[in-house]
């Protein structure tokens, strides 16, 4: 009976589609067709009004009482990756030899300053506009740190606190710096959720145990859900790498960081590519940018940690945490060059396999399997 039912409805749909696609499609192409017009239009009115824009906003400016002036665009990655050499170019025109500055907040690897297509448009690095991170790295703890501490004990100093370090332990600011990625506004969200924990088990001083657990709270699943939001499309591929890279970190070689070969690095750009964006997002970081390899291993590599909400609160059992914050006799950072290698190889795998389990089970999975442990109130 299925086949039969399977028939006539073959035979009964062209006439029904027929009917109704011709003026679906029509509709269709005129909308395009007056999107297009309307973009059309729009891009030329930007240009031949230009000469007047550039003009009307130094004659306005000159009129204030201020010698310099910003034009500020934040969030600048959500713009499509394809048009944003075009605005970048637009603005640099217009405020070009105005007393006016251009300052655009975005995500490093979600950008693209400039298109060669016969021509170049857009902005050129270090030529037309210089490059300023507000966030710090691991690639020099102890200056990240020390920023941290002196942006913190600026703070203090406003509520009559002559340092932080009056209510924040050492090794807790140390964790602190750690739990927050080096990241302004994370370290400061990581201490206002460690404060009331800290309150909570009568201590005196933010410790690394509350800060952990106040880390915990700000954790993975919020940078996953500002991946999801700020990438769109391609936050697939980027969450299944970064499920199959903690897999491969924490239940397979039970190590906290990898290394990514440099060789790999120039056979896949693509999968490099994901791996950068997951630094981006605060999900890994990079501890050091060219580094050997222990046991042997050949070639240089990039070394990186996982993100510290993965594997301190709760705390995964049997995990060798990489002390990178820490030197050997020859001033090589502890653990770095005996961590495992991922391969880009299998990262490429991963992005494009199925995804198995959404990405904010992880961890959960991982408890599971690995199991987690009561930690003291130190850093490990």
């Amino acid at each position: 009976m299925s086949p039969i039912r399977s028939k006539k409805t073959s035979r009964q749909a062209p006439m029904r589609r027929s009917k109704a696609r011709t003026p679906v499609l029509a509709s269709t192409r005129r909308t395009e067709g007056i999107t297009s017009s309307f973009k059309a239009r729009k891009l030329e009115a930007l240009e031949r009004n230009f000469p007047d824009f550039k003009r009307v906003l130094q004659e306005e400016f000159q009129k204030s009482r201020f010698n310099t002036g910003a034009v500020i665009v934040d969030d600048f990655y959500l713009f499509p990756k394809e048009i944003q050499p075009d605005v970048l170019d637009y603005l640099h025109r217009l405020l070009r030899g105005t007393d006016l500055y251009l300052k655009v907040g975005t995500v490093r690897h979600r950008t693209t300053l400039q298109r060669s297509n016969g021509q170049t448009i857009g902005v050129d690095l270090n030529e037309d506009v210089e490059e300023i991170s507000l966030d710090r790295t691991f690639e020099h703890v102890d200056s990240t740190r020390e920023f941290l501490e002196l942006m913190l004990d600026s703070m203090a100093q406003q509520v009559d606190l002559e340092t932080a370090a009056s209510f924040i332990s050492s090794d807790g600011r140390l964790a602190l710096a750690l739990a927050s990625g080096g990241v302004p506004r994370d370290y400061l969200n990581t201490l206002v959720e460690a404060v009331p924990v800290a309150r909570s088990l009568a201590q005196q001083r933010v410790t690394p145990r509350t800060v952990y657990k106040g880390a915990g709270r700000l954790s993975y699943r919020n940078k996953l859900a500002n991946l999801r939001d700020d990438v769109g499309d391609d936050a697939k591929a980027i969450e299944l790498v970064f499920a199959d890279l903690a897999r491969f970190c924490l239940k397979e070689e039970r190590k906290t960081g990898f290394l990514i070969s440099q060789d790999e690095v120039q056979t896949h750009p693509d999968e490099h590519e994901i791996i950068q964006q997951l630094m981006d997002f605060k999900l890994v970081h990079i501890i050091e940018p060219d580094t050997s390899a222990a046991s042997s291993r050949s070639g240089r590599f990039e070394a990186y940690t996982l993100d510290f909400s993965l594997f301190m609160e709760p705390r995964l059992r049997g995990i060798k945490h990489i002390e990178f914050w820490k030197t050997d006799e020859q001033r090589r950072r502890e653990g770095v060059r005996e961590a495992p290698h991922y391969s880009l190889e299998r990262a490429r795998g991963a992005a494009t396999g199925d995804a198995q389990e959404a990405s904010e089970n992880v961890l959960e999975e991982l408890e599971r399997e690995v199991g987690v442990e009561e930690g003291a109130d130190t850093l490990f």
